[in-house]
């Protein structure tokens, strides 16, 4: 499963891997700690290459996008709650408000649309600092909505600038890990995305008790104005125009050594880097000077903004990506039907929480989230790499889809348990465990959902997950804009949540038509795929 330096091969089947080098045959670059595992990509000799990294740089990126995902995701979800008092302050009325959030989460999804590509195009640096300054600038100007035309700008805008964080964050991931140790850093990416959700009731609560409603929405701003400084001075730009494509074979039987780079230990870390030396092409590379680092601006290129729009809406012709979209709006839809209700049912007898009670509660969701991305992220991990070894080194993308049973299972019992629970009055812990039981699911989902689509089809990633967002979105706001209310009025939560138990399982089981069909699925498509990044590469797209 190897290419051509700087070619395309359309003979290569997409997400179809040499993942462990089980003969010690592949003259190519292995990791250092894990001797068999091959690194995929490849990478170049340049340290600047991200994959090349050391440690310690790798997770000071990480660490800037966990702050920006933090302090954008709390601003988005700060809001919901105070609505009623500020219903009561603005005038505008509750229906105004809910419609506001739900257009600020449809365009979460399309201003993907405009900000990955200028991301791609200008840098990944500038568009993350530009998102959250305009996402403090947004939660000031939020109190002052007094009309409803006013609210609903301000909340489309701060979906639009802040959509960065639905899918830039995942491509940047994937510009520094490899194939085989990518999955837990997309799991801790989904904690911090999701966490940033549930943590915002439970500071709200508090905040609203003591400073008032506007305060709820003020200090969501100064930490974007705090998370702006950390990462103007950390966060470096991971674009890079690698001119290979998977996994590059040498001529030169020395590449197959795990031989570390200059920077395979971090200074006074005594931490081995997993770095090998990359395959020669003969460039001549250049380290980057601390100016350099800090510019705001990537390397000039052929302008392809219109292109890359317009890109994205065509892979709805690649299975994969329809799925994963498909996959994690579902996720949305039922992680937005147990937030929806949970403040009605613990504010009302016999549980009659005050609004920081209720607030305090997500931290069971907070446990869940913790627990399902730390299972689906390393046990990702280890799954794709032990299948590869039981299928002569050769990893299958869906492979990683396995960890789908912990959804078919959870959804329909954490939503029985808080539905009939509800109903009939049990104890708050018994609603308390559904609800980690349920965030365990739901973010396990997320880490599956965007580890498949990338390992499938790397090489089109940064526009592939625009399409996965804009499908997950549009889903997320047309059913819980339009079908959720009806449905809880029409059943009543008892049976609304019996319902969402089955319907549930039965979206969740749709995997298995993905292990038992997905890799003819990418046979198939795999012509298609090869020609997005053919068109790609000579637009000089790929990077």
């Amino acid at each position: 499963m190897a290419t051509v330096h700087n070619e395309v091969d359309a003979s290569v089947v997409p997400g179809t891997t040499h993942l462990v080098d089980l003969d010690g045959t592949l003259h190519t670059n292995h990791d250092a700690r894990l001797k068999d595992i091959v690194l995929v990509p490849t990478p170049c000799s340049d340290q600047e290459d991200p994959l090349n990294w050391s440690q310690r740089r790798k997770s000071q990126h990480m660490f800037c996008i966990f702050i920006y995902c933090l302090f954008v995701g709390i601003a988005s979800a700060a809001l919901y709650s105070v609505l009623v008092p500020m219903s009561m302050s603005t005038g505008l009325s509750l229906a105004n408000l809910n419609a506001g959030t739900g257009y600020m989460f449809l365009f979460f999804g399309w201003g993907c649309v405009i900000w990955q590509p200028l991301a791609l195009q200008y840098g990944k640096r500038p568009v993350y600092l530009f998102s959250i300054l305009a996402t403090l600038a947004i939660q000031l100007w939020s109190p002052y909505c007094k009309t409803s035309g006013q609210w609903y700008a301000n909340k489309i805008l701060q979906g639009f600038f802040g959509s960065p964080i639905e899918s830039l964050c995942e491509i940047s991931v994937a510009d520094l890990y490899f194939t085989h140790e990518r999955g837990k850093y997309m799991g801790l990416y989904a904690l911090f995305l999701l966490s940033s959700n549930i943590l915002a009731p439970i500071f709200s609560g508090f905040i609203y008790d003591g400073m008032g409603w506007k305060w709820v929405l003020y200090w969501p701003a100064i930490g974007c104005g705090f998370g702006s400084l950390i990462l103007f001075f950390f966060m470096e730009e991971t674009n890079y125009d690698r001119k290979t494509i998977g996994i590059v074979e040498s001529t030169d039987s020395s590449a197959n050594s795990t031989k570390g780079s200059a920077n395979d230990t971090e200074k006074g870390s005594g931490v081995p880097e997993p770095i090998t030396t990359s395959v020669q092409t003969g460039e001549a590379y250049h380290k980057k000077t601390f100016i350099q680092k800090m510019s705001l601006l990537d390397k000039s290129r052929p302008n392809q903004l219109l292109t890359m729009m317009w890109r994205p809406f065509t892979f709805v012709s690649l299975p994969v990506v329809v799925y994963s979209g498909f996959a994690y709006g579902c996720t949305v839809v039922w992680a937005l039907l147990i937030s929806g209700t949970s403040s009605l049912v613990l504010s009302s007898p016999p549980y009659s929480f005050k609004p920081s009670i209720v607030g305090l509660f997500s931290v069971a969701s907070l446990l869940g989230c913790t627990v399902g991305c730390i299972i689906s992220g390393f046990m990702g991990d280890w799954i794709t790499i032990k299948f590869a070894r039981r299928n002569n080194g050769i990893s299958e993308t869906e492979n990683r889809l396995w960890i789908y049973i912990l959804p078919v299972i959870a959804y329909p019992f954490g939503f029985i348990l808080w539905g009939v629970g509800a109903a009939h009055y049990i104890h708050w812990f018994g609603l308390a465990f559904a609800a980690f039981i349920l965030s365990a699911a739901t973010s396990a989902t997320v880490t599956i959902c965007i580890t498949y689509c990338i390992d499938t089809y790397p090489e089109l990633s940064g526009e592939a997950m625009i399409t996965v967002i804009v499908i997950r979105n549009t889903m997320g706001f047309a059913i819980t804009s339009y079908a959720v209310t009806p449905w809880i009025l029409h059943l009543g939560v008892q049976n609304t949540f019996i319902s969402a138990a089955f319907i549930s399982m039965a979206t969740s089981l749709a995997f298995l038509i993905m292990i038992k069909w997905g890799k003819q699925f990418r046979v198939i498509s795999k012509l298609r795929y090869w020609r997005y990044v053919a068109q790609g590469k000579a637009l000089g797209l790929s990077h």
